[in-house]
C-alpha cells in the first residue's frame, strides 16, 4: 500500500509539471509596438528636429491622447485624411501641425523670448498658462527645453481643442488653438499653415481599391450546367398485415 501511493504520488506529480510545461508552451511573447515614423516637419532643417519630433509623438500617445481622438468639426480644411487616418498619421499631424505654428511663434528658436520676457520657447507660451495646465516645465527657462515646450503645449491644445470641438474658431470668442496661440488669429498665418500641411502625405485621402474580378481558372470549367434532376417520388404502399409486402419496400429490406 505505501509503494502504491509513493506511485501515485510519483505520477501526480509528473502531471502537474507536464500540465505547466503545456500551460508555459502555450505563452506567447507580446509583440513589440512599432515606433512611429518620424513625419516631414516644418522644423526638419534643424539639428534638433529628430528630438523635438520624438519628443511630441511621445507626449501624443500618453497626455496627447485625447487630442488624437478628437475629431475637430474644421479638420477637413486642415488635414482632408485626418479622420480615415490611422492613430500614426494623425499623430504626425499634430507633431508637423506644432511646426508650422512654431515657425511663426517663434522661427523654431527653444529660447526665444517674447512679449516683454512673457512668452518662452518654441511656441511662446506664458509661464502661469504652463503651471495652470500642469506641464512640467512652468518656468521661462524649462520652457526654453524644446521638448518641454512642445510636450506643454500638448497638454494645452488637449484640453481646448476638445473642449471647443474645433482648431479655429473666432466666434462667439477665440476658440481651440486660437484661444491661446496668437498666430491662429491671422487668417495670412493659418493659411500658411494649412496650406503646408494639406500637402503632405500624412494629410491625403487614402482610398482603399476595390477587388478586382479574378477569372476562374480553365481547369475548373466543365461548360454548361447541367440543369438539377430529382427522382421521381416512389408511390407510398399501405399494406395491413395480413397482405404479404411488396418486393422491394421496406419491409422486406428489413428481414
Amino acid at each position: 500500500m505505501r509503494r502504491a501511493g509513493r506511485i501515485a504520488g510519483v505520477a501526480l506529480v509528473a502531471a502537474l509539471v507536464a500540465g505547466t510545461a503545456m500551460a508555459a508552451g502555450e505563452i506567447r511573447p507580446m509583440p513589440r509596438p512599432q515606433a512611429d515614423p518620424i513625419p516631414v516637419t516644418r522644423w526638419d532643417h534643424r539639428r534638433e528636429s529628430d528630438e523635438w519630433s520624438l519628443a511630441a509623438i511621445s507626449a501624443l500617445k500618453a497626455h496627447g491622447e485625447r487630442l488624437v481622438e478628437t475629431d475637430p468639426r474644421d479638420i477637413g480644411e486642415w488635414c482632408p485624411g485626418y479622420k480615415r487616418g490611422t492613430d500614426a498619421s494623425r499623430r504626425a499631424f499634430w507633431v508637423g501641425f506644432l511646426s508650422a505654428l512654431a515657425k511663426h511663434e517663434s522661427r523654431w528658436r527653444p529660447a526665444a523670448v517674447g512679449g516683454g520676457n512673457r512668452w518662452f520657447g518654441l511656441l511662446q507660451i506664458w509661464p502661469p498658462t504652463a503651471r495652470h495646465f500642469g506641464c512640467r516645465a512652468r518656468s521661462g527657462g524649462e520652457l526654453m527645453d524644446g521638448a518641454d515646450n512642445l510636450s506643454c503645449a500638448i497638454r494645452i491644445m488637449s484640453v481646448t481643442v476638445p473642449r471647443d470641438g474645433v482648431i479655429h474658431a473666432s466666434s462667439p470668442r477665440w476658440a481651440g488653438v486660437s484661444a491661446d496661440w496668437g498666430p491662429m488669429r491671422s487668417e495670412a498665418k493659418r493659411e500658411d499653415m494649412r496650406r503646408w500641411l494639406a500637402g503632405q502625405d500624412y494629410c491625403q485621402i487614402s482610398v482603399s481599391p476595390r477587388p478586382m474580378q479574378r477569372p476562374v481558372p480553365e481547369g475548373l470549367m466543365a461548360g454548361p450546367v447541367a440543369p438539377e434532376t430529382r427522382p421521381e417520388p416512389r408511390a407510398i404502399v399501405v399494406a395491413s398485415d395480413d397482405t404479404p409486402p411488396a418486393r422491394g419496400t421496406a419491409r422486406n429490406l428489413m428481414r
